[in-house]
């Protein structure tokens, strides 16, 4: 998880202390905060369509959604990265059980040579005619390859598959764009790259879902919901755009003042900017990883926000313990321990982490 921003824990803690005064709360805040949120989001990932933007709790909520209007038969396929998040993978093996379809899930190449480039050439050539969606992340939750998502749209639109992307690693601190990649779905988790707090998500709908059924039935996304004093006059229909697919209780009043303050600040840093930092920060570092002889995947296939740095299986015991004494707190995924720096990282956090791994070594 991120840590919050100073201004963001101050938004939440004023969203607390309202709750002591319900009474002032107006019909018209239960939508105020949830419309900011997708004007704001949308701005950051250039959706020209703020009522596709909606509230989710979390990415297997978002995911569910799409999972729920995806249709398949036996011999068809789900394509989806081997070592990609459960919530992505979970919904998809549990549709392909019930119809007996299957679930491709593409492995790493197992070689240093080109990885990231062969990984993606490995995810074009399984998609074919029967595949019905491709779900993956933009950048790899485990080692920060970055997936050619362009490529891989122009083959799902060759073949009729979906492309669901689940944004979770990225969104935030690497550049997404809605027109240029077209997803049908763009799932996030709002607690890592965009700085906002636990269960605070959000998730794009594109037009291949506009008729489709969601996974919740609430009061909040019918038409003429905000209408207080005649709920009980029930309507068949919903909003418009991908209004349906939103979360109950999506007017959070504590959550979505923290969510919106973190995106205010993103969008002044601009995602390129926080980019460009973290990538002029780790360089030097990473041109030492490399004389070491470890391996770290080349700049072009992956992000600088995120990476992962393969380090032996017999040492990462004592890894852990050198990043332990000296402070530095990183994941193991795997067989890579996974480095994610931010603009509060500076050059005596880089220093930390090579001598906790020339330690190990």
């Amino acid at each position: 998880m991120a840590p919050l921003l100073k201004k963001v824990e101050k938004a939440g803690v004023s969203g607390i202390k309202a709750k002591r005064q319900p009474n002032k709360v107006t019909a018209g805040d239960f939508f105020k905060d949830a419309d900011t949120l997708r004007h704001l989001y949308s701005d950051l990932i250039n959706n020209p369509e703020p009522n596709r933007i909606v509230m989710i709790p979390s990415v297997s909520y978002g995911i569910g959604n799409v999972v729920n209007n995806i249709s398949i038969k036996k011999g068809e396929n789900i394509v989806l990265t081997e070592g990609q998040f459960p919530s992505n993978v979970y919904p998809w093996k549990n549709l392909c059980d019930k119809y007996g379809a299957e679930v491709i899930l593409v492995a790493a190449p197992d070689t240093e040579e080109r990885r990231g480039q062969k990984w993606n050439e490995e995810i074009l050539a399984a998609i074919t005619e029967k595949t019905k969606a491709v779900s993956l992340g933009h950048v790899h939750w485990a080692d920060g390859t970055v997936f050619q998502l362009k490529e891989i749209r122009k083959k799902c639109d060759q073949v009729g598959a979906a492309l669901i992307i689940d944004g979770t690693q990225s969104i935030g601190a690497y550049s997404f764009d809605i027109q240029e990649i077209k997803p049908d779905a763009l799932i996030v988790a709002g607690y890592k790259w965009l700085l906002g707090p636990y269960t605070s998500g959000l998730a794009y709908y594109g037009p291949r879902f506009d008729q489709g059924e969601p996974i919740e039935h609430n009061w909040i996304n019918r038409l003429h919901s905000e209408d207080f004093a005649n709920l009980v006059i029930y309507q068949d229909e919903y909003e418009e755009g991908s209004m349906r697919f939103g979360m109950g209780q999506q007017s959070n009043f504590i959550a979505n003042p923290m969510l919106i303050t973190a995106i205010k600040q993103i969008s002044s840093w601009g995602t390129e900017n926080i980019q460009n930092y973290c990538s002029s920060l780790i360089e030097p570092t990473l041109n030492e990883v490399r004389d070491m002889g470890l391996y770290v995947e080349d700049i072009d296939t992956r992000g600088s926000h995120l990476f992962g740095i393969k380090f032996p299986q017999e040492k990462m015991e004592t890894l852990n313990t050198t990043l332990k004494v000296n402070r530095v707190s990183v994941s193991t995924r795997g067989e890579f321990i996974r480095v994610s720096p931010h603009v509060y990282n500076d050059e005596r956090d880089m220093k930390k982490l090579m001598r906790a791994l020339k330690e190990a070594i």
